[in-house]
C-alpha cells in the first residue's frame, strides 16, 4: 500500500470543473492584476474570518511583514516569536527592519511558552507575534492579556490554521492582524504562492492595501513603501471555489486526527495535544518519537510519506547566526527537532490508510525503548 504524505491531485479532481471554469472566466476577461476576484475573495474571507478587512498578498510571509510596517515597527524594535516555527516568521520581522526575538515554546502544545514570553519583555518590544502552529491554536486569551497589559500589538501568524476556533473565535481574528498563507498544501490551498492579511484596522487596512501595489493610493502617486505583493488574479478565483469547501475539509482532517489518537494511544509514540478551548484543523498532525530518523526510514519502507517540520530550529539557521543565539538555548525546541516526525494528513485520507500507518508504527523497533516524554 502506499499512503503519501499529502495528496493534491485527489483534492483538485473533485473541483476540477470548478477551478476550471474559473480560470476560463479570468482568461476571457483578461484582467490579470487585482482583478475583481481578489476583491471578491477579500470579502469572502474576511466574512469567513470574522473580521472587517482582508487584503490579498502573494504570500503568508508579506503579510506578516505588511502587517508589521503597517503598525510602524521597524528598527530599532523588536517582536517575539518562538522557536519553534517555519522560518517566514521571523523573516517577516527582519524585513520589516526590526529584531526577531526567539522563545522556547511549551512542552506539551508546541507552541509559544506564555512564562518565557512574559519574561522576554524589554522596552523595545513593540508586537507579539503567536503561531498557530500544524494548525492548533494558541492560548490568545493569554497572549491578549499580556499585551493589552504591556501595550503591544499582536500579530497572529495563521498560516498552517485557516478556519480553527479560539473560543468562539477564528484564529487571525483575535489579534490586531492575522495573516494567513496559501501555500498549495495548506488547509486552504492556491495553485501557486498566495496569501492574506486580515484586521479590524481601518488604516492598517489602507496602508498594505497601498504598499502590496506599488505603495499607491492611487495609480503613480507612491505614498508607502514601493513594495510589488500582489495577489494574483487567477489565485483568488480558484481559491474562491476553495474556501466554500473549506470548512468541509477541515472536519474531515479533525476526523482523521481523532482516529489517529485513538490508535496511537497504546504506541510507543506522542500524540499531539490542543490546547483546552481550541478547534484545530491540523495542517500537520506530528508525533514525537525515540530514533526519528530510523522511524521516517522505516515507514517510507513501508510506502509512507512523511516530513519533518522543522529539523533545524531558527537559531540554528546559517542566515541566523547574527542573532547570537547559541546551541541550548532553546533546549525544548532543540530536543523536539530530533524526535518530531509529521505522518499523512488530508482530508481525502482514508481510514484503511490511518490504520496501514498506524500498524507500520507499531510494527518498528527502535534501538532504545524509553518513551520520549517531558
Amino acid at each position: 500500500m502506499k499512503v503519501p504524505f499529502v495528496d493534491l491531485q485527489a483534492q483538485h479532481y473533485a473541483i476540477h470543473d470548478e477551478v476550471l471554469e474559473a480560470v476560463d472566466g479570468v482568461i476571457s476577461k483578461g484582467n490579470f492584476i487585482l482583478g475583481e476576484p481578489v476583491s471578491q475573495l477579500e470579502a469572502e474571507f474576511a466574512a469567513y474570518c470574522g473580521t472587517h478587512y482582508a487584503i490579498g498578498v502573494d504570500s503568508g510571509l508579506s503579510a506578516l511583514q505588511l502587517a508589521l510596517e503597517a503598525f510602524g515597527i521597524g528598527p530599532g524594535d523588536e517582536v517575539i516569536v518562538p522557536a519553534n516555527t517555519f522560518i517566514a516568521t521571523a523573516a517577516a520581522v527582519t524585513f520589516a527592519g526590526a529584531r526577531p526575538v526567539l522563545i522556547d515554546i511549551d512542552p506539551s502544545t508546541y507552541n509559544v511558552d506564555l512564562d518565557r514570553l512574559k519574561s522576554a519583555i524589554t522596552s523595545r518590544t513593540k508586537a507579539l507575534m503567536p503561531v498557530h502552529l500544524y494548525g492548533l491554536p494558541v492560548d490568545m486569551d493569554s497572549i491578549m492579556e499580556i499585551a493589552n497589559r504591556e501595550g503591544l500589538y499582536v500579530i497572529e501568524d495563521a498560516c498552517q490554521a485557516h478556519g480553527a476556533y479560539y473560543r468562539d473565535k477564528r484564529v487571525g481574528s483575535i489579534g490586531h492582524a492575522g495573516a494567513f498563507s496559501f501555500y498549495p498544501a495548506k488547509n486552504l490551498g492556491a495553485c501557486g504562492d498566495a496569501g492574506m492579511l486580515v484586521t479590524n484596522d481601518p488604516i492598517v487596512d489602507e496602508r498594505v492595501r497601498a504598499m502590496r501595489n506599488c505603495g499607491q493610493r492611487q495609480k503613480y502617486y507612491h505614498t508607502f513603501a514601493p513594495y510589488n505583493h500582489r495577489l494574483d488574479t487567477l489565485q483568488a478565483a480558484i481559491l474562491r471555489i476553495k474556501l466554500k469547501h473549506l470548512d468541509v475539509w477541515n472536519a474531515a482532517r479533525r476526523s482523521h486526527a481523532a482516529e489517529y489518537n485513538k490508535m496511537l494511544g497504546d504506541s510507543s509514540v506522542i500524540a499531539p495535544v490542543p490546547i483546552e478551548g481550541a478547534q484545530a484543523v491540523w495542517h500537520l498532525y506530528v508525533i514525537r518519537c525515540t530514533n526519528r530518523d530510523d522511524m521516517q526510514t522505516h515507514l517510507g519502507k513501508q510506502g509512507i510519506g512523511t516530513g519533518i517540520h522543522y529539523p533545524i530550529p531558527i537559531h540554528m539557521q546559517p542566515y541566523y547566526q547574527n542573532l547570537g543565539y547559541q546551541l541550548h538555548d532553546f533546549p525544548v525546541t532543540e530536543g523536539y527537532a530530533t524526535q518530531i516526525l509529521s505522518l499523512p494528513m488530508f482530508p481525502e485520507l482514508s481510514r484503511e490508510a490511518i490504520e496501514y500507518v498506524v500498524a507500520a508504527i507499531k510494527s518498528f523497533v527502535p534501538s532504545s525503548a524509553e518513551l520520549v516524554r517531558s
